[in-house]
Formats: C-alpha cells, sequence, structure tokens
C-alpha cells in the first residue's frame, strides 16, 4: 500500500494533520493503537493560559517571549497568528463548534470547580470571561441519580467563591433504571446513549421542576449527554427555562470522545484511510529516508508512503517509554532531547515543574525528525511528541498539538505538489 503521507497517532493532532492534508487532495492514512489522550480532553484547547504560576490572558504576548526550543517558536510568532483563524472552521466542518477570541482566553470551569484559562471551548461548556461577577444569579447544580463523576460539591464551592448562591439538586428518569444496577454502568457515555430523542423532553421537564422549586436563575449539569453530535446539547438548551452550562467530567470524557469521533468521521469522510487497532512497530530507512513501516496486523505487509508525520504523543501515550536510566522513542528510536543527569529529570515535589515533561524527539525548525544524529528529511513530529514545552505548567498542549499539525500538513502538501 502506498500514499502520499501516512500519519502515526489518531490523536487531535494526527487528526488535524490528516485532515488538513485530505482538504488539498492528498492520499492519507492514520495508523492509531486505539485510545488517544483526546478521549480524555476538557471540551477546552489550550493555547498558552499559565506563565509562573499565573494566568495568561494574551497569549499571544507571551508566546512570543518563549525560548528557541519551544514548538511555539520554531513555528514563529508570525506562523501562529496566521494558524490560528483555520482552528475553529476546520473543527466547525467536523461537526465541532468552538466558542472563543483568537487572540485573548477565557475561563473554563473544571470538575473540581476551578476556573482556569483556556482558548477555545467547545459549545456546551462553561466559558466565562472572568470568573468575577458572573450575572448567573442563584445556582442549580444538577447531578443525574446515582452518577458518581460529578462533584457538585466542588462546584459549588468554586462557584461560591465567585459570590453565587447555589443549590444542589437530583433526579432521573425511568429510562435510567437498567443502567442504576450496576454504578459501573453509570457512565456518562452510557448515559447519553439513553438520552436522545423524546427522552430530551422529559430530562428537561425535570431540570425545570428544580428551577421552579429552587428559584434558581441558571441550571449547572455534568457532560451527560451529546456523545456522537452536537443537536442533544442544543435541543436540551431549548426546551429548559434559564441559562444551561455543563461541566466536564471526571475521564473517561464525553466531550472528548464526542472530539475524536467527529474528526475521525471527517477523516474517513474525507477519503482518509484510518487503521484503527493496529500499532506500528518498525521502518524501514535508507539513506536520510523513511521507506516503509511495518505493523502488528499487517504482519509482512509494509505500508509506504513519500512523507510520515509522528504523532504519537508523549509518555501518557506511550510516544516516549522509559527505564530507570533512559528515556526512549520506542518505534524508531529517534533521538530524543533528554538532558543533564537522571536527578535532575523530575522534582520530588509534584507540584513543580518536571523536566521531564519537556522531552520529546529531537526536532529542527520545520519539525524534521532526527536519528543517530542525522536528519530524516521525509519525517516530521507534531503535538506532545514534539518536547520542549510543559503542557501541564504552561496550559498549553491543544495548541501545540493543533497548530504543529496544520503547519506540518501545510509543509508536506507544498513539497508533494
Amino acid at each position: 500500500m502506498k500514499y502520499d503521507s501516512i500519519i502515526i497517532g489518531g490523536g487531535i493532532s494526527g487528526l488535524v494533520c490528516g485532515i488538513k492534508m485530505l482538504k488539498a487532495g492528498k492520499k492519507v492514512a492514520i495508523v492509531s493503537s486505539g485510545q488517544s489522550a483526546l478521549h480524555f480532553n476538557s471540551g477546552s484547547i489550550d493555547l498558552f493560559g499559565r506563565k509562573d504560576g499565573n494566568d495568561v490572558m494574551h497569549p499571544l504576548d507571551e508566546i512570543a517571549k518563549l525560548p528557541d526550543e519551544h514548538p511555539y517558536t520554531k513555528l514563529g510568532i508570525d506562523t501562529v497568528k496566521a494558524l490560528l483563524p483555520e482552528v475553529k472552521p476546520l473543527f466547525a466542518e467536523a461537526g465541532i463548534t468552538l466558542v472563543g477570541k483568537e487572540d485573548e482566553n477565557h475561563y473554563r470551569l473544571t470538575p473540581t470547580g476551578m476556573f482556569k484559562p483556556a482558548w477555545m471551548s467547545m459549545l456546551d461548556y462553561v466559558s466565562v470571561s472572568s470568573p468575577k461577577d458572573l450575572p448567573w444569579g442563584k445556582v442549580a447544580i444538577i447531578n443525574i441519580t446515582g452518577y458518581l463523576d460529578f462533584y457538585p460539591d466542588f462546584i459549588a464551592r468554586g462557584l461560591n467563591g465567585a459570590g453565587l448562591e447555589c443549590e444542589i439538586r437530583d433526579f432521573t428518569i425511568p429510562e435510567l433504571d437498567t443502567l442504576r444496577k450496576s454504578s459501573t454502568e453509570m457512565r456518562a457515555t452510557n448515559i447519553a446513549r439513553f438520552i436522545t430523542g423524546d427522552v430530551i423532553e422529559r430530562v428537561a421537564a425535570e431540570i425545570n421542576r428544580i428551577v421552579n422549586d429552587t428559584k434558581a436563575q441558571t441550571v449547572v449539569m455534568p457532560a451527560i449527554i451529546g456523545l456522537f453530535d452536537e443537536e442533544p446539547v442544543r435541543l436540551l438548551r431549548e426546551q429548559v427555562v434559564c441559562p444551561l452550562y455543563y461541566v466536564s467530567t471526571m475521564p473517561m470524557s464525553l466531550c472528548g470522545m464526542r472530539a475524536q469521533m467527529r474528526l475521525r468521521n471527517h477523516f474517513q469522510h474525507l477519503g482518509g484511510a484510518y487503521l484503527i487497532g493496529d500499532t506500528v512497530f518498525a521502518g524501514e530507512f535508507e539513506g536520510s529516508r523513511l521507506r516503509n513501516i511495518s505493523t502488528v496486523n499487517l504482519g509482512d505487509m509494509t505500508i509506504e508512503a513519500d512523507q510520515f508525520v509522528l504523532a504519537t504523543g508523549s509518555f501518557f501515550s506511550h510516544g516516549l517509554e522509559s527505564t530507570p536510566n533512559k528515556v526512549f522513542e520506542p518505534i524508531f528510536n529517534l533521538d530524543v532531547n533528554v538532558s543533564g543527569p537522571r536527578s535532575e529529570w523530575c522534582d520530588v515535589d509534584l507540584y513543580h515543574s518536571q523536566q521531564y515533561m519537556r522531552f520529546g524527539v529531537v526536532t529542527d525548525s520545520s519539525f524534521h525528525v532526527y536519528k543517530d544524529g542525522k536528519r530524516i528529511d521525509n519525517m516530521r513530529a507534531i503535538g506532545a511528541i514534539t518536547g520542549g514545552h510543559d503542557a501541564l505548567k504552561e496550559e498549553s498542549g491543544g495548541g501545540v498539538a493543533v497548530l504543529t499539525a496544520l503547519k506540518v500538513a501545510s509543509d508536506i502538501v507544498n513539497e508533494l505538489k
């Protein structure tokens, strides 16, 4: 099998990269081992949200000051600014509505009741310009009876801190009785499969009853509807008598799974080949180029391409692996930007910045990877595997994933002309 480009990794960066190349008329395949970090997504994309422990509201100002090894610096501030307008339309084509300004962060409400900066948020999730002086009035925090992955007390504490009065309530409907027989079945993804069609009207009636009882002016509830698309979310909002906002739940994340499915469906609709449940374990190099890759499922049958993209993520998704004394890229044994002795890789204080978070494969300014000190001319890295940034402390992971994907896709399309 021969493609213009093969992407290894089917998360947000791999899918965005593949979609852009397909729209340019290229033949693209994605090899995905299955579940990606996107399944745990909060419903928001972070561009750059924190610096030295402080919130950042104007991310482009801080991006312009980052060190040379940071992926944003390799992109260049002008390229970053040029790519930002592409994000909303690309996601909208996949059926994902994003809310936010291109040059400014907003605040999202987390499952633990904290307000944190975010750049773009999915339509149905709490997004406010500031957690101060929220015009919500009294808030009813409503849960499904028996649903354990939502913590109303945490949400109430956070909203109380913002000066809001809250009342916690729960309700149920007969359609969920089957799930309630086992607490392991009361998960957001399972609940969402039942709350569709006419059931939405009954859920809205229960919420409206609680609103009437509590005299609430705003409703906050867990993200438990709209697994496959946004339509149930819109319908429920239309039928509730006051503003309704959703808060993402503890993993697995319904919004992350919806985003994964919508982007994957869009990729396949455009003609992309999505090889799910398969793992790349080797590649054949010839000089400074990768000729083909081998996967577990295809056995002796190799897959060839003119260009390759590594989008396997970092330690969380096994794009990087480690032993007590070594960090390595497990598929091709690419060069990794590990520096200093083992004792400096992490800090004993869990809440301090951890050096290993910045580890990734070595790349040049155009994200070409290196093996044994030599650049691989037809292979680039995107997303978390690029290293050079601390996605946790900077709250920059989503932005790095999407923007490096868009840039690399554009470069590959230009090379393949």
